[in-house]
C-alpha cells in the first residue's frame, strides 16, 4: 500500500501542521503516514484526516506493483 498523504495535502493547500491541529493527530505519526513507514492505520485515524481533506480512502492509498 502507498499512501498520497503528502499529495492530498497540497491539492488542499494544507500542511501537515495544519492537518494535525484539525485532527488532534500527532506530527509524528502523520509523518510517518506521509513517508510510507506505517505498517496500520486505525479506522479513527482514517476517518479523521479524510474528513479534514474532504477525501476518501480511496484517494489517500493504492495498492503498490498490483
Amino acid at each position: 500500500m502507498v499512501c498520497h498523504l503528502d499529495a492530498a495535502l497540497l491539492n488542499k493547500g494544507m500542511t501537515l501542521t495544519e492537518l494535525s491541529a484539525r485532527t488532534g493527530i500527532t506530527m509524528a505519526n502523520l509523518s510517518i503516514l506521509k513517508n510510507n513507514r506505517a505498517k496500520a492505520i486505525r479506522f479513527t485515524t482514517l476517518t479523521l484526516i479524510c474528513d479534514a481533506l474532504d477525501t476518501t480512502p480511496q484517494d489517500l492509498f493504492s495498492i503498490a506493483g498490483g
